[in-house]
């Protein structure tokens, strides 16, 4: 609104610099007036948005003002009075809609008329301006049935795009919802298997530790608080699943912190290209999660060092990119086990990659996700 008003406001300037210049001698106290109570109005309008009677009725006046401005010129027809009533009439069409367009290019076509007759212009002369005039009338609400148009567009653009993120929304916590359902049932399965029956065996353990004889006992209370330790991680894990997991980028921050918290483990984290505004699907940054806790757990582990680089890019929204680096030892070996070749299927499913490689000082995870806009198999 404030671009167009600024552009009109050139228009017109340049408009009546030469409307001026066209003058024969000078202005007179009533086109002062006129020329002055127009452009309080065009300085006005902006106030009046949103307000259509309003803008109907200073569109009308605008209109009424050129009569003050070039009736009192007798024979002498000044061209650019043309051109302003043709801006005034764009203006209108533009602001309004078509009742209220139509009154004031009724009140324009009054004022020309009554311009016109003074200016005693020939038959042929009125005609060429009756054919301009119907010309660019015609041209401006083709451009209004164009332009409402589009506007129903637009509107119906945004209640699609807005249903869309509803919708995705509700996948995600329908996608949440599912692996949290998942967890559940394992941490179910765990407890009422592996749990009881580890219950079970450091009961009978007891039992036989009772009976036992005195230089087996002590071997025996070993191998009962080994049992009990597997039974407590067994719960803890039990715990865990049942507790909703934070997957996604928001994850990856909170498990950033939690890393630099609790492991003293510096972490430089960078985000490019618009990362966070990549339209992921909840499966792909859960893989993403996945990978990225995967290297930060295999550098705790496995690094000299406790220092990595983790970054985010997204170039032209068409990848996603992620990248953990850390620095190692010249003489480090690896070997790809279980963690990398899991984390390598679960990019793949999503549409992704992943290249692990080693150079002499530093070792990293380079991993790419395919990003499909709207309406892709991923998204």
């Amino acid at each position: 609104m404030k671009k167009s008003y600024f552009i009109w406001l050139a228009i017109y300037g340049v408009v009546w610099v030469f409307a001026y210049l066209a003058f024969p001698s000078g202005i007179n106290k009533i086109q002062l007036t006129s020329m002055c109570v127009f452009f309080i109005i065009l300085f006005i309008l902006p106030i009046t948005a949103n307000k259509p009677i309003w803008q109907t009725i200073l569109f009308s006046i605008q209109a009424l003002t050129t009569i003050g401005v070039f009736h009192h010129m007798g024979s002498m027809f000044n061209p650019y009075v043309f051109l302003l009533h043709a801006l005034i009439i764009a203006e209108a069409v533009f602001y309004l809609n078509r009742l209220k367009s139509f009154i004031v290019i009724g009140v324009q076509l009054i004022c020309a008329f009554v311009i016109m007759m003074e200016a005693n212009l020939s038959t042929t002369i009125l005609v060429w301006y009756g054919l301009l005039y119907s010309l660019i009338i015609t041209a401006l609400f083709y451009f209004q049935t164009v332009h409402i148009r589009e506007n129903e567009l637009s509107k119906k653009y945004d209640v699609l795009l807005d249903e869309y993120r509803k919708m995705k929304r509700q996948l995600m916590i329908e996608e949440e919802q599912a692996r949290l359902d998942e967890r559940n049932m394992i941490g179910r399965e765990i407890h009422d298997s592996v749990g009881h029956k580890l219950t079970a065996l450091l009961m009978q353990f007891e039992a036989f530790r009772l009976n036992a004889v005195e230089q087996d006992k002590e071997k025996m209370t070993t191998l009962k608080e080994l049992i009990s330790q597997s039974l407590e991680e067994t719960r803890k894990a039990v715990k865990s699943f049942k507790q909703p997991e934070v997957g996604g980028l928001q994850g990856i921050i909170r498990l950033i912190r939690k890393l630099e918290i609790e492991s003293y483990m510096k972490i430089h984290f960078s985000v490019k290209h618009g990362a966070f505004a990549a339209p992921l699907s909840g499966e792909q940054s859960f893989a993403i999660y996945r990978a990225v806790q995967e290297a930060l757990t295999n550098i705790m582990k496995h690094s000299s060092t406790r220092e990595a680089r983790v970054m985010f890019e997204s170039p032209g929204r068409s990848i996603f990119r992620f990248e953990v680096i850390n620095q190692t030892t010249s003489n480090y070996h690896f070997q790809e086990g279980y963690g990398l070749k899991a984390m390598r299927e679960r990019l793949e499913k999503v549409g992704g990659s992943l290249d692990v490689t080693q150079g002499e000082h530093q070792f990293s995870v380079k991993g790419v996700i395919r990003l499909i806009e709207r309406g892709g198999q991923y998204d």
